[in-house]
């Protein structure tokens, strides 16, 4: 890859949040140490993160995701509060200041919208603060219903002209088979063009705490890389392994920019 001098991150629901549903804070504040240090080494980071609805399950006190569309919009509107500050809380103690920032998928789509968030994207970088990015739950349903944020860190990606994008999940990466049913899967470490053999081997939706999966990483993956923009899709419960993919060593699976 080339010298990376802003990067896009995207962290899932699956990796903020244990098996229970309650903040995974070690991991979270780990990921905020990391990111805060790449910025200090001159970087420019955007985070786009889930975790709302998962977070405002777990603050709530509710057993599981509301099924109903209004339920779900309910938790985002609790969870967003409380994600939001922790990110606040964590960023803060590594001398780091953040931005929120909330959209929906017209915000892209409208050329008025869409200079005014690259103009706001670019005011936030000249300013020392990194963008915090999620999409607007409360009245955006189109990712409720249809897939994770992952769609949406590929866009911020391309809008904000970043040099590389990383996908943090809950496994290493792409693989040949199943890991989870196939003992004898292998890590796919670079895929050059994604194929529909590649887009096959993704398999379905993702945990019951997110809403995503390997395909919509996939997806996400050739909408950046058709900009030239290369991904990194790799497990997000070690953070700290972002140094390894800044500094060029295998880590995860790469999906090569054009």
């Amino acid at each position: 890859m080339k010298p990376v001098k802003r990067i896009v991150v995207k962290v899932g629901t699956s990796t903020l949040t244990y098996e229970t549903g309650k903040t995974n804070i070690r991991r979270m504040m780990k990921l905020c140490s990391v990111l805060a240090d790449l910025h200090n080494a001159g970087l420019d980071v955007v985070l786009v993160t889930s975790g709302a609805i998962g977070v405002g399950v777990g603050k709530l006190g509710l057993n599981e995701k509301p099924q109903d569309i209004p339920g779900r919009q309910a938790a985002a509107c609790v969870g967003q509060t409380e994600l939001m500050f922790m990110y606040d809380k964590f960023f803060s103690e590594y001398g780091q200041k953040i931005g929120q920032l909330l959209v929906t998928k017209s915000d892209f789509e409208q050329p008025e919208r869409r200079e005014n968030l690259s103009n706001a994207f670019q005011k936030l970088f000249e300013y020392g603060a990194i963008p915090v990015v999620n999409e607007n739950d409360s009245v955006a349903t189109e990712e409720i219903v249809y897939g994770d944020n992952d769609s949406l860190s590929a866009i911020v990606a391309v809008l904000t002209g970043a040099d590389l994008l990383v996908i943090l999940t809950d496994i290493d990466g792409l693989f040949d088979a199943n890991p989870h049913e196939d003992p004898d899967a292998r890590l796919i470490p670079v895929v050059e063009t994604i194929t529909p053999e590649i887009e096959a081997l993704c398999g379905g939706a993702g945990t019951s705490r997110g809403t995503g999966g390997m395909l919509t990483k996939v997806h996400a993956a050739k909408t950046a890389t058709a900009a030239g923009i290369p991904v990194v899709v790799m497990n997000g419960s070690a953070p700290q392994d972002l140094y390894r993919v800044i500094d060029g060593h295998q880590t995860g699976t790469l999906f090569l920019g054009k």
